[in-house]
């Protein structure tokens, strides 16, 4: 904790006083709000719920928000009309389905696991290490001595695996579907009352989960088996009372990332689902004060967000999306520059989505997602081209070709499917100089290079040592590639080997980073040694070519600033 401490007064000592003292703030408010919850999650009852709402009758109200504009397909379909928009898909998603019902899981690399009868809600299932009952802002999240990882009991009570079962649900009718995920959730909420345990100690898990839970609630309303009252009091307290936590537990730090995005965007869906009730209304304009707010300052002027990895800047853009999405379902107005930057987001992944639709590996990677649909490689981020082009009508790129139809029917709906699928027309190659990407594309060539400064604004984040490095694809065959991330918390040396300069396609002088580590316990810290530069860029008919450098090892005692020039050969591959 005292290295915690220390870590923060190093990075805010050159901060103004107000970030300070925001972050402060949320510190207190998030210690005062702890017994509050607890006293909230006990004596809410449907009648001071109700009156919280502006509603007078429980099953109105359900039937009210249920029926409610929602930006996201939630029609029912039958399985052979789906598969006309998504071919086969109606099978994975049956199989899936099966395996969630019967509580098996697939989460962070696990392989198939069987949960059993009783799902271990707050235990690490690969080591069987629980974490005790207490409350969540006393949880240790980090412990190198315990080998745990914290992220298996977060990402199992997202409740993203449940989604195969809803999406089942719309396709078949079935009321098994139903009937299970009721029992998950109450099983969920009974054992893991609020502000207590590992799943309450982190603002953003509460976040995506109570997306999830809204997500199933606009599946599941109509359905027999959550037409019990009880149920229904306690699965709308439930959402609320996420709302509050989410709200009195904001992670503003000295630099904001996804966490807080994330914070905010599941705000907006929070307060625009409940609709009415001053705490709905007031989560929802914060939380797009919030995104409006961060928006410019976690994105680069380019378009690619600021954290320096390819799977965060897909999980960022989403994040900004579908809050985006609800607000125009229902009228709202968005700001054209919050469109533009979306479209500039997806205009990014466009030019860096190869020909077979996957992504090059930059930076960190836990394959995080807002709502995920679909059952592509996770390292194919095409879709939100196909889903922003689609919506926002975005002119600067191609979006003919959807290589991922699920996550586009899902979100939009078969409005957005394409009868035919147009031939993919190869990006040009593009410079991004704001965040410092080259890309060099032909045909079936794509060559990635960073030449990007340290990722979050110089402070680390979830960015790696990889100034300089770059992956190549050449006439459709990968062949150079990053290492990737492997791991985050469970394993301090994987952690920090994974993002050290020598894991990475770049040069290592005298073994030294390119970027100092702060300390080996600060997994999400670096030193901003490394200032990039770039000498040319230069794009023709025969040949594209960039040279660029840092000043990394300008630090040694014999000062050295490695340039490195990689070009194209257009028609020899």
């Amino acid at each position: 904790m005292t290295k915690r401490i220390i870590e923060f007064l190093r990075r805010c000592r050159l901060k103004p006083p107000h970030v300070v003292l925001r972050w402060l703030t949320s510190k207190i408010l998030a210690e005062l709000h702890q017994p509050i919850a607890r006293w909230q999650d006990r004596t809410l009852r449907t009648d001071k719920l109700l009156k919280l709402l502006c509603a007078n009758d429980l099953n109105n109200l359900w039937l009210e928000l249920g029926k409610a504009h929602f930006p996201l397909f939630v029609n029912s379909i039958s399985i052979k009309d789906y598969d006309i928009h998504c071919p086969g898909d109606s099978t994975r998603i049956i199989s899936a389905a099966e395996d969630a019902i019967k509580h098996k899981v697939n989460l962070l690399g696990s392989g198939i696991i069987e949960l059993g009868d009783k799902i271990p809600w707050n235990q690490d299932f690969k080591i069987r290490y629980t974490w005790p009952k207490i409350k969540s802002l006393r949880i240790q999240i980090i412990d190198f001595n315990k080998n745990n990882d914290i992220k298996i009991p977060w990402e199992l009570s997202r409740l993203q695996w449940l989604i195969p079962v809803g999406q089942a649900y719309l396709l078949t009718g079935d009321e098994r579907y139903a009937l299970s995920v009721r029992k998950i959730v109450e099983d969920w909420i009974g054992d893991n009352p609020l502000g207590i345990g590992v799943n309450w100690s982190c603002t953003m898990e509460v976040a995506l989960r109570s997306i999830t839970l809204i997500w199933l609630f606009k599946v599941f309303y109509k359905s027999a088996a959550w037409k019990d009252n009880k149920f229904r009091s306690t699965f709308l307290k439930k959402v609320y009372l996420h709302g509050s936590f989410i709200r009195h537990n904001l992670e503003w730090s000295d630099v904001n990332g996804n966490h807080l995005t994330t914070n905010a965007s599941a705000l907006v869906i929070i307060g625009l689902f409940l609709t009415n009730g001053v705490a709905a209304k007031t989560w929802s304009k914060l939380g797009w004060k919030i995104l409006t707010d961060e928006l410019p300052k976690q994105v680069f002027q380019d378009g690619v967000n600021f954290e320096g990895s390819t799977a965060y800047h897909r999980f960022v853009t989403e994040l900004f999306l579908l809050p985006a999405l609800y607000r125009q379902s229902i009228g709202l107005k968005i700001k054209g520059s919050y469109i533009q930057c979306l479209c500039k987001m997806a205009e990014f992944i466009n030019a860096y989505s190869r020909n077979d639709g996957l992504s090059p590996l930059w930076g960190d990677a836990d394959d995080g997602r807002t709502i995920p649909f679909g059952g592509q490689n996770k390292n194919d981020h095409g879709y939100l081209t196909s889903i922003i082009g689609y919506v926002f009508n975005c002119k600067n790129f191609s979006f003919s070709s959807i290589k991922s139809p699920t996550e586009v029917f899902w979100t939009i709906g078969p409005r957005a499917i394409p009868n035919k699928t147009n031939a993919f027309k190869v990006p040009s190659s593009k410079a991004f100089p704001d965040s410092g990407v080259y890309i060099l594309r032909n045909q079936d060539d794509l060559i990635f290079v960073n030449c990007g400064p340290v990722g979050m604004a110089g402070r680390g984040g979830h960015g790696h040592n990889d100034c300089l490095s770059f992956e190549a694809s050449l006439k459709g065959h990968s062949l150079i590639t990053d290492s990737g991330t492997f791991v985050y918390s469970a394993d301090q040396k994987w952690r920090n080997d994974f993002r050290s300069t020598k894991f990475h396609n770049t040069p290592i002088i005298d073994d030294e980073e390119q970027n100092r580590f702060v300390d080996p316990d600060f997994l999400w810290s670096l030193y901003d040694d490394a200032k990039p530069e770039v000498r040319s860029w230069s794009i023709n008919k025969d040949i594209d070519c960039f040279i660029g450098l840092h000043t990394g090892y300008q630090r040694l005692p014999s000062p050295v600033k490695p340039v490195r020039c990689i070009a194209l050969e257009k028609s020899s591959h």
